[in-house]
C-alpha cells in the first residue's frame, strides 16, 4: 500500500491519499529509463496548494504516461518542502529541488529543467491556476509536429487592471519586437522538446520568451487554449513592478536575437548617428556665424553639442569593437557555433556512408 502524503501547516495536518487503483498495481519508482514527461514545478511558499496540485497530476497523468514530477522550492518558509518531502519517500516519481533563498521564478524553472530526464518538459504554476488536466492536449498538440506548445489563458480569471491590462500590453509589445506573435507570453503552462531547452540559458525574468528564443533557432511553435482557474488560497507572488522587469528583459532579448553575433552594428550605428548629428550642428553654428546672429563659435551651445556627440560618436565605436572581440572570444573558448543545424545527411561521422 503506498504511505500517505501528510502535509503539516496551519494548526492541522492535511492527508492526501493514492486513489485505490493506484494503491495496486501502480509503479510509483523512478525509472531509469527517460521519462516521457518531466512536470516542472517551481513555487515559493505555496503550502496550501501543493497536496492538491500532486492529487490533479497523479490522477490526470498515471496510467497515461511515463512521468516524473521535479518541485523546485524557491526559498519558501512554509511547510511545503516537508510535504513534498514525504511525497518524494511515498513516491519515487517525485524529486524536490530546495534552493537556499529565493532566487526567483526563472532560476527556479531553469533548475527543474537542469534536473529533467524526461523527452517533453511541461512547467506549470503551484498557485493551482493553471489546470493539469490540460497536460494531455497538449502532447496532442506536440504530436502533430510542434517543437513548444504555447498555453493562452483565454478566459483568464485575474484581475482585469492590475493583471489582464499590463499582460496584453506585455504580450502585444513582445510580438511586435520579437516577431513571434503569441497571445500570451505569461502563460507558465507550455510543453517543450527536450531539445529545444538544450542551450538555452535563462536570466532575470526570461522564461517568458523561451519561444521567442527558440523561435530564432527554428523551433515550430503553436499555442492552445488552456483553463485558468481562479487562486482559492495562498497569495499571489505576482506585481506591476515585474512589467519593468520584462521589458527591460525584453530589450536583452532583442539584443541576443538580432545582434548577439554582430554587437558592432547596434554600436557602431548609435555611434554613426551621433557623428551625422555632431556634423549638422557644427554646419548650423558656422552658418550662424557667417549669415546670422554672428556668434562666436566658441560661445554657441551648438558647438558644445557638436563636441558632445562627437565624444559620444567615439565611444560608441569603440564599445562596439569591445563587444566583437567579447563575442567572438565567448563563441570560439567554448566551441559554440553561429548557427543552428536541425537536420544532417551525410557526412563523415555517419557510418556506411
Amino acid at each position: 500500500m503506498v504511505r500517505p502524503c501528510a502535509l503539516e501547516g496551519a494548526g492541522k495536518t492535511i492527508y492526501k491519499r493514492f486513489p485505490q487503483k493506484y494503491a495496486s498495481g501502480m509503479d510509483t519508482k523512478p525509472s531509469r529509463k527517460r521519462p516521457e514527461l518531466s512536470i516542472v514545478v517551481p513555487f515559493f511558499n505555496e503550502e496550501a496548494n501543493l497536496p492538491e496540485l500532486y492529487k490533479q497530476i497523479t490522477e490526470t497523468l498515471t496510467g497515461k504516461y511515463d512521468f516524473e514530477m521535479i518541485f523546485v522550492d524557491d526559498g519558501s518558509t512554509d511547510g511545503g518542502y516537508e510535504f513534498l518531502r514525504k511525497c518524494h519517500e511515498a513516491d519515487g516519481r517525485v524529486q524536490v529541488i530546495r534552493f537556499r533563498r529565493n532566487f526567483g521564478q526563472t532560476a527556479a524553472m531553469s533548475a527543474g529543467f537542469d534536473f529533467a530526464r524526461g523527452d517533453v518538459l511541461i512547467p506549470l504554476d503551484a498557485d493551482l491556476q493553471n489546470d493539469p488536466a490540460d497536460i494531455p492536449r497538449m502532447m496532442d498538440k506536440l504530436s502533430e509536429g510542434y517543437d513548444i506548445v504555447s498555453g493562452w489563458r483565454k478566459d483568464r480569471k485575474d484581475k482585469a487592471a492590475t493583471r489582464k491590462l499590463p499582460s496584453r500590453i506585455a504580450n502585444w509589445l513582445i510580438g511586435r519586437v520579437t516577431g513571434v506573435r503569441l497571445h500570451d507570453y505569461g502563460c507558465t503552462l507550455k510543453a517543450y522538446r527536450r531539445e529545444v531547452l538544450a542551450e538555452t540559458k535563462l536570466y532575470g525574468e526570461m522564461h517568458r520568451f523561451i519561444p521567442a528564443l527558440a523561435n530564432w533557432k527554428g523551433a515550430r511553435i503553436t499555442e492552445l487554449a488552456v483553463n485558468h482557474r481562479a487562486r482559492t488560497a495562498g497569495v499571489s507572488k505576482y506585481g506591476l513592478n515585474r512589467t519593468v522587469k520584462v521589458m527591460l528583459d525584453l530589450m536583452t532579448v532583442r539584443f541576443l536575437g538580432s545582434y548577439s553575433t554582430k554587437p558592432i552594428y547596434v554600436f557602431g550605428g548609435l555611434g554613426m548617428i551621433s557623428m551625422v548629428l555632431a556634423f549638422i550642428f557644427l554646419v548650423v553654428a558656422i552658418c550662424q556665424r557667417i549669415f546670422g546672429e554672428k556668434l562666436h563659435l566658441n560661445k554657441n551651445v551648438l558647438v558644445t553639442f557638436t563636441v558632445l556627440l562627437v565624444m559620444m560618436a567615439i565611444q560608441f565605436i569603440l564599445m562596439g569593437l569591445l563587444a566583437e572581440i567579447m563575442v567572438r572570444t565567448y563563441h570560439e573558448s567554448q566551441g559554440r557555433p553561429t548557427y543552428v543545424v536541425r537536420d544532417r545527411l551525410g557526412g563523415p561521422d555517419d557510418e556506411g556512408k
